[in-house]
């Protein structure tokens, strides 16, 4: 059968075949023309699903260069050969990929050759609740999103740009995890830089089938013959992929300084995996075949036969450290706009630091990562003094003991 995975998303995920945004970028298109036409142009991260669906949104507008710089070089090629391939799909002809680290010393002799640009947007982050097993996972978490970000923003300051964007989570509001909380820094930084820098960032909802999400997963085990797996009791709001690069286009360009984004969901479409899961199986012709364990589902998996029409699932109730059951953008004491755009809300970020204090910041990371003993509970307790909302949910379980 044919299966198109864009109009399953529309279908069965978000439930809508026009995007969320589409209205916004009608009312703000001669703004958005003005800024990106002709501009030179920084993505940070561009490979992945947000900044490569940020490049797809941007291009219409026609700037006269891009530069990508990702870690993943694979990432990169095929961005390069998906552009290249699609109908009438306009590249600057300056246009130019890295694959470097935006937070090492190439990168910074690049945007010094290459710079300044009109417009930076920073897409490279750890975003994943599983990397944050233990010291070395925690600290390589921060050390890139925040402390290479705080690097690349005094970058920003020496090189300004007309539009400086950072992407953040729903998860900085009120953080249950460590990712969370990494990201809520990064928003404090952002936050004290705006007074020099038109720099804004944006909170989203998961993105549908993006790289390395579960549902992506679905897909590849599907692929390899291997039972699904997800939480029953896990609710997300879900935008599409190329939602996600709009709302970020939006954001960078029309926001003002210190703004954080988020796009306006309706609670009703909160959707759990499982209920993706079950969607997609049938999608593809198949009906689960629930399991009690995974034992069970492996076991099933592993007897299928080519015409069997059951396809062996294992869900199971959220109990790995750092899961909320659910999703929000803003907290109570954050001053919202709800009435600038149609399918956005904004938050008025207040800096609670000045560039100095998020240096100092930096500093207490440091030297707490410099002791030789640093178990996870003390990196836990220091990140709960630095991120007061920080309410870190322990269970002893990580995503890595679940298939």
């Amino acid at each position: 059968m044919t299966f198109v995975l864009e109009e399953f998303i529309a279908d069965h995920v978000i439930g809508r075949r026009e995007s969320l945004f589409a209205a916004d970028l009608a009312a703000h298109d001669s703004q958005l023309r003005a800024a990106i036409e002709g501009a030179s142009v920084l993505v940070i991260g561009g490979a992945g699903t947000i900044g490569s669906s940020f490049i797809r949104a941007l291009l219409p507008y026609r700037p006269s260069r891009l530069v990508v710089v990702d870690l993943n070089e694979n990432g990169l090629t095929e961005l390069t050969r998906d552009l290249r391939s699609t109908d009438h799909q306009y590249v600057p002809d300056d246009y130019k990929t890295y694959p470097i680290s935006f937070g090492g010393p190439v990168f910074e002799r690049m945007l010094r050759a290459e710079g300044p640009f009109d417009i930076v947007a920073h897409f490279a982050a750890h975003k994943h609740v599983r990397s944050e097993k233990d010291r070395y996972s925690i600290e390589a978490m921060l050390e890139n999103n925040v402390m290479s970000t705080v690097a690349l923003l005094d970058l920003m300051r020496e090189l300004p740009p007309k539009h400086f964007f950072c992407v953040s989570t729903d998860k900085a509001a009120n953080p249950a995890n460590v990712m969370g909380a990494s990201k809520k820094l990064m928003e404090e930084a952002v936050l004290a830089y705006a007074a020099e820098l038109p720099a804004v960032t944006a909170r989203f909802a998961n993105v549908a089938f993006s790289n390395g999400s579960l549902p992506a997963g679905f897909l590849e085990r599907i692929a390899k013959n291997q039972p699904l797996s997800a939480p029953h009791d896990v609710r997300r709001y879900f935008v599409a992929p190329i939602e996600s690069g709009q709302l970020c286009l939006l954001a960078c360009v029309l926001g003002e300084p210190a703004d954080i984004f988020f796009p306006r969901l309706d609670e009703p479409r909160m959707l759990t995996f499982s209920t993706i899961a079950d969607a997609l199986l049938r999608q593809l012709g198949y009906e689960p075949d629930y399991c009690s364990t995974e034992d069970e589902a492996r076991a099933k998996a592993a007897a299928r036969q080519p015409d069997d029409t059951t396809w062996p699932v294992y869900y199971f109730a959220s109990e790995t450290s750092g899961e909320k059951s659910f999703e929000e953008f803003y907290t109570s004491d954050e001053d919202v706009d709800l009435d600038r755009f149609g399918a956005l809300g904004v938050v008025r970020g207040r800096a609670v630091n000045d560039v100095a204090g998020i240096r100092a910041t930096l500093d207490d990371l440091r030297d707490l990562f410099d002791r030789d003993d640093l178990p996870k509970e003390a990196i836990v307790d220091v990140l709960a003094t630095l991120v007061p909302t920080f309410h870190h949910v322990e269970t002893g379980k990580s995503l890595d003991q679940k298939m």
